[in-house]
C-alpha cells in the first residue's frame, strides 16, 4: 500500500468541491491545535523534542525568534521542495503554515514543566501519539497537508514507497540538521522518530474523509 486508502490526490479548487466542507474545517483546525499541543507536551517533557521541533529548537537558539515563529518561516521554505513533487497545496496547507506556530507557541506558554520523570515520560508519549493523531486528523481533511506532511505523502506517491517509511526518513533528515544547529534530543526523540510514522498510517485509516471526486463539466460549446 503506498497511500491510505480513500486519500486523494485533489487540487485546491477540488478539495473545497469535494464535499462535507464544514466538517473537514473543523477536523483541520482540530488537528492544527492538537499538533501544537502535541509539540508543546513534547519540549515542555524535557526528554527529547520530536524531530523537526529538533531542528525549530536549534533555529531558535541563533535567531531572537521564538519557537512558533521558527515553525512558520520553516513551513513556507519547505513548500518551495513542493515544486518538483509536483505537490498541490490547498487550505489546509495555507492553515497549517500560518496557524501550527502560534498554536504551539500557545500551548507552550499554558502547559507547565513537569519535575517528576513519570509524567515527563507520560508528557512525551502522549505527544508522540497526539502528533500521529493530529496528523492523521488534518491530512484525512483533504483539504491539503502541511507543508511536512505534503512532502511524505509526495514522497510516497512519486517513490511508491510505504507511507512509514518516508515519514521515517524525513524526520530522521530533520533531526540530524537539528542536532547540527543544537536542538534538544534525547530518548523522546527516538521514540518519536521510530514510532510516529507507523502511528500516523493506523490512524489515518480511520480519519480519511471518504469523498468522491468532484466532476468537472466542459461548459464551452461542443464541451461534454
Amino acid at each position: 500500500m503506498t497511500v491510505p486508502t480513500g486519500l486523494l490526490n485533489l487540487g485546491p479548487l477540488e478539495q473545497l468541491r469535494a464535499g462535507r466542507l464544514p466538517e473537514r474545517i473543523v477536523r483541520l483546525l482540530a488537528g492544527l491545535w492538537v499538533y501544537g499541543l502535541a509539540a508543546a507536551l513534547m519540549i515542555e517533557g524535557a526528554l527529547g523534542a520530536a524531530p523537526w521541533d529538533v531542528f525549530h529548537l536549534g533555529v531558535a537558539e541563533h535567531v531572537p525568534l521564538s519557537f512558533g515563529t521558527v515553525m512558520v518561516i520553516t513551513s513556507i521554505a519547505v513548500l518551495l521542495a513542493w515544486i518538483p513533487l509536483r505537490q498541490m497545496p490547498g487550505l489546509g496547507t495555507v492553515a497549517n503554515t500560518l496557524l501550527l506556530g502560534p498554536f504551539a507557541d500557545l500551548n507552550l506558554a499554558l502547559l507547565p514543566t513537569p519535575d517528576a520523570l513519570w509524567l515527563r515520560i507520560a508528557f512525551m508519549l502522549a505527544g508522540v501519539v497526539a502528533c500521529a493523531f493530529a496528523t492523521a486528523l488534518y491530512v484525512g481533511a483533504q483539504l491539503g497537508p502541511g507543508p511536512r506532511d505534503g512532502l511524505m505523502t509526495g514522497l510516497t506517491r512519486r517513490t511508491g514507497w510505504p507511507l512509514r517509511r518516508v515519514r521515517t526518513l524525513i524526520e530522521l533528515s530533520a533531526l540530524a540538521v537539528g542536532v547540527l544547529l543544537g536542538g534538544t534530543v534525547g530518548v523522546g526523540t527516538v521514540v518519536f522518530a521510530f514510532g510516529v510514522g507507523p502511528l500516523t498510517q493506523w490512524f489515518l485509516r480511520g480519519l480519511v474523509v471518504r469523498l468522491d471526486r468532484p466532476v468537472v463539466v466542459d461548459t464551452r460549446p461542443g464541451g461534454g
